[in-house]
């Protein structure tokens, strides 16, 4: 170890519900590297006996029962020799990989930044890993130094400790007031005091609330502990008024959220209500207006000291909530029982042959391996009628003359009803019934990186949500499920498991990638405006189970700066993130005609990737598509160790990528500037993962299927695959210019 190490984890508390052991295990299984140490700052004989188990690995402070968390932080604070503080609870937990990632952060800031703050997943008795709504701000904030008055929305953030990283000498300085039991006035008063703050958007510690029945009550004076918390920080905050502001703003919040939901006693509730209105009029900012319609009617009455009705408004409205309730649920049931009779009136009708229903990613669109096996479908057996289902909003966006229903309407019901063949990507509704005689064909949508069907049991993040039970019996309808290579057969089988037929035939929307032609690419990049010998790199990142929404973990304006004019980024976020084309997607500030590309919104992704010189990812199943291509793919992992706890996978991509690994944006970017995306050694990393992963796309994929579901042609009947090395990917764009 260094002789001062950059960052000291400093555990702390007693051994609350024996959670202390998940705490330190993996962290002493695979300790941090030399740049971090683990202090543990045990309160009582259990928190000793579960920390000396690892003593090796940790150094070990025994403190007596009854220490407060303050004390057991200051003894912790005491012994670390690190840079950096990082307060962990000892009933709370980190990500794999969390210190390192911390520590590298933190290595990397100005000796001016005090506090670096970092995003929280959440745990309770019955989930694990839910994502925290403080990652977008996080991102927003971006990766510079900051003065807290420029970006005081910062003060919104969860206030934890645990949230947040503080330079040692920084907090020694001010220890006298940052000592304390109130850990969200510790967390907030460090923001308030630093000399600037700078911000990770990466989940690096995991908050775990213990079931509330379990804790002691809540005495009356911890209530009105709120108030006089709020009422110090803006006391720290009286001459900075935006960071004022922002903090007014909380306190009133909090305060009438506690007031409704604390389930205080008359007495104690009138009393909070009396302080927390005092303290809305006294400390009420110079020009502050209150929000309008009933958030600022309620703000009103808090300030008017009216608790009597105030209630009464909260009676009205609860009332009022439950009469909409039973409007809305009248209508459901009888919208639900009208359209259950006009399906059964279907089902009772023959099943028509020639008519098929498609559709795909929940009705978004034409799009992926169905409308591949769609276009050759109506090349092969054009008397089979297609019909599509497609959402209200989507069907504006469909190729004229498209054949669609819309989900939930009466026609929509009889289609399916009748229909032969139902092609999805997904699944179709539960209520949807299996007829004798018609043909279920699953096409999936990705390569599997990640854990699918039942492998996502044990990810609670993943599986938050799912009903395996219900989802076995949607499994139980399909009659075939396409595969792009032996993997993706192996672990749809296990995750999947029915009689289903597996059509090893390879993905029918990567046919393209095969068929295109030199100006198809040239055509491609005309549309997106790319000059010809411009570089254009893809990045397409995944969807996160342990984030709220999507925000970009790349800063993608110094990224285009470092990569040079002669570059274009063509930035895709995942389609479950419907805003990010919005105005106020985080990509809003980033679109120019220059250097930044959202194509957020573009269809098919496939022109995309044949637009693109390269593509840089993190674990999307788009690089499995991409890789027939035989173009550079660079992997962005800077959170892997979370993504595979969190999410589960199949295989170590990190070992097994198809092309180099960066962990970093400093990494991605001299990969990405130098050679090394496009050197011998990428080149030989892509072939292997194309072996393995392109096994059966050779661009007849969807005349395969076709033949075999639609016209029953034997499989020993069909076109072979081709083997890789006779298969002649579409052109480069350089190719393609040059040609």
């Amino acid at each position: 170890m260094p002789e001062t190490p950059e960052l000291s984890v400093v555990v702390y508390g007693p051994n609350v519900q024996d959670h202390l052991p998940a705490l330190l295990g993996p962290l002493a299984a695979q300790p941090p590297d030399g740049g971090v140490e683990v202090i543990v700052a045990a309160v009582g004989d259990w928190a000793r006996e579960a920390a000396e188990e690892h003593a090796p690995a940790f150094t070990v402070l025994p403190l007596p029962d009854g220490a407060g968390d303050a004390a057991a932080r200051a003894a912790g604070a005491a012994r670390a020799s690190g840079r950096w503080l990082h307060f962990v609870h000892a009933k709370d937990g980190l990500p794999a990989g969390a210190p390192r990632t911390i520590a590298d952060r933190a290595a990397s800031l100005p000796d001016t930044v005090d506090v670096l703050l970092f995003d929280h997943v959440r745990s309770t008795w019955r989930t694990s890993g839910l994502p925290s709504p403080d990652g977008p701000r996080l991102a927003r904030a971006g990766d510079a130094a900051l003065v807290l008055d420029d970006r005081a929305a910062l003060l919104g953030l969860a206030p934890l400790l645990g949230n947040r990283a503080v330079r040692a000498a920084f907090w020694r300085d001010r220890e006298r007031l940052l000592t304390t039991d109130d850990e969200p006035f510790a967390a907030q008063a460090a923001l308030l005091l630093a000399d600037r703050v700078a911000c990770l958007s990466h989940a690096a510690y995991e908050v775990r609330a213990l079931r509330r029945e379990s804790l002691p009550p809540v005495p009356p004076e911890r209530r009105h502990a709120l108030v006089e918390r709020y009422e110090s920080l803006l006391d720290l905050a009286a001459d900075r008024p935006a960071a004022y502001a922002v903090l007014y703003g909380l306190m009133v919040g909090d305060c009438l959220r506690t007031f409704a939901r604390a389930g205080m006693p008359d007495d104690v509730a009138r009393e909070f209500f009396r302080r927390a209105s005092l303290a809305a009029r006294h400390r009420r900012p110079d020009g502050h207006r209150r929000p309008p319609g009933l958030e600022g009617l309620r703000r009103s009455l808090l300030e008017e000291d009216a608790c009597t009705e105030y209630r009464a408004l909260q009676a009205a409205n609860r009332t009022r909530r439950r009469v909409r309730s039973a409007v809305r649920t009248g209508r459901r049931r009888a919208g639900t029982l009208l359209r259950t009779a006009q399906y059964r009136r279907a089902l009772a009708e023959p099943v028509d042959p020639h008519l098929a229903v498609f559709s795909a990613y929940w009705a978004r669109g034409v799009a992926c391996n169905p409308a591949a096996i769609a276009a050759e479908l109506a090349r092969l057996a054009p008397g089979v009628h297609p019909v599509w289902v497609v959402t209200a909003a989507g069907a504006a966006l469909l190729p004229p003359g498209t054949d669609h229903v819309v989900p939930g309407t009466r026609r929509y019901w009889e289609v399916l009803a009748r229909a032969k063949y139902l092609v999805n990507n997904v699944n179709f509704p539960d209520a949807v019934v299996k007829r004798p005689g018609t043909v279920h064909l699953q096409t999936h949508h990705g390569t599997p990186l990640k854990r699918m069907g039942l492998d996502q049991l044990p990810y609670p993040a993943a599986a938050r949500g799912l009903d395996f039970q219900a989802l076995l019996e949607r499994v139980d309808k399909w009659d075939f499920s396409v595969s792009a290579n032996s993997h993706s057969t192996r672990m749809w089988q296990r995750a999947y498991p029915s009689r289903h037929v597996s059509l090893d035939h390879g993905y029918p929307r990567n046919d393209v990638y095969y068929r295109a032609g030199a100006a198809e690419v040239r055509a491609v990049r005309e549309r997106l405006g790319i000059a010809p010998g411009r570089r254009a790199v893809l990045y397409a990142p995944t969807h996160r189970d342990y984030e709220a929404g999507w925000t970009p973990r790349l800063d993608l304006a110094a990224l285009a700066d470092q990569l040079g004019e002669e570059t274009i980024l063509l930035v895709r976020a995942h389609y479950f993130y419907e805003t990010a084309a919005s105005p106020s997607s985080p990509l809003a500030g980033l679109r120019r005609a220059g250097r930044i590309i959202d194509v957020s919104s573009y269809d098919p992704v496939e022109e995309l990737c044949l637009a693109a010189d390269a593509l840089v990812t993190d674990y999307s199943s788009i690089m499995f598509d991409y890789a027939n291509l035989d173009r550079p793919i660079v992997i962005h992992a800077d959170d892997w160790e979370t993504y595979r706890t969190t999410r589960g996978v199949y295989f170590d991509l990190t070992a097994e990528a198809p092309g180099p690994v960066a962990r970093t944006q400093r990494e991605l970017a001299d990969i990405l500037t130098t050679d090394a995306w496009h050197d011998e050694r990428a080149a030989k990393t892509r072939t292997a993962f194309r072996r393995r992963f392109c096994e059966y796309d050779d661009g007849r994929a969807a005349e395969r299927v076709v033949r075999r579901v639609f016209l029953g042609e034997d499989e020993r009947t069909l076109p072979p695959v081709l083997p890789i090395e006779e298969r002649t990917p579409a052109p480069s764009p350089e190719e393609a210019t040059a040609s």
